[in-house]
């Protein structure tokens, strides 16, 4: 999930939701991976937290892509892409933890599509920012966070495939690591881009 910090720069109320979303989304997708989670709250419930996760993701994603202009609009749109296949794919899981009581929740894949355009948009945020590595204002350092979890989360999409000649997963422990390991770089981006906007409301500005 990229936050393309340098089209979110100077945006005030939008940059700031566009963050605490993230936030909200990342927290879902870190915790709902975790064994001791789903055995306290039930593959139900499990499904549900990846679901609003989706949904937070996909909030700020769209907020992102209304507040974005030039080289930032085709990266924020296809990373809004994938957060809709992401809410598609969270959605049918749930659906199966509520329909069957032998559903194994204990990993949640992301969408091999939906991981695809994350890292899509992930590589474009980086490339618009980097030249601003000797910089103080931190956007390519939130960008290579953000590209990590994308990274991270194309991980999990493929150590989560099912052999078909076998019906089991090609790594568990990996698809749930990778997994949590990804939202927790997502957490940190958002966190990152917080404190700039804090006390700073107003309209949304043009794209820098």
């Amino acid at each position: 999930m990229a936050l393309h910090p340098a089209s979110s720069r100077g945006r005030g109320t939008a940059a700031w939701w566009i963050g605490v979303l993230f936030s909200i989304g990342s927290i879902c997708f870190l915790i709902g991976p975790f064994p001791g989670f789903v055995n306290l709250v039930g593959s139900s419930a499990d499904g549900v937290v990846f679901f609003v996760g989706s949904i937070f993701f996909t909030g700020a994603a769209l907020i992102q892509f209304l507040h974005s202009g030039g080289g930032d609009r085709a990266a924020t749109f296809i990373q809004l892409v994938g957060t809709v296949f992401f809410n598609v794919d969270t959605y049918r899981a749930m659906q199966a933890a509520y329909d069957s009581s032998d559903v194994d929740r204990l990993i949640w894949r992301p969408e091999a599509i939906g991981s695809v355009c994350f890292l899509v948009s992930g590589i474009l945020a980086y490339t618009a920012v980097r030249h601003l590595r000797s910089s103080a204002a931190g956007e390519w350092r939130i960008a290579v966070i953000n590209l990590a979890g994308c990274v991270l989360f194309g991980i999990s999409a493929i150590a989560g495939y099912v052999v078909p000649s076998s019906g089991s997963v090609l790594d568990l422990a990996l698809a749930n690591w990778s997994t949590s390991l990804g939202a927790l770089c997502f957490l940190v981006g958002a966190v990152m881009i917080l404190p700039r906007f804090a006390g700073r409301p107003g309209p949304a500005g043009s794209a820098s």
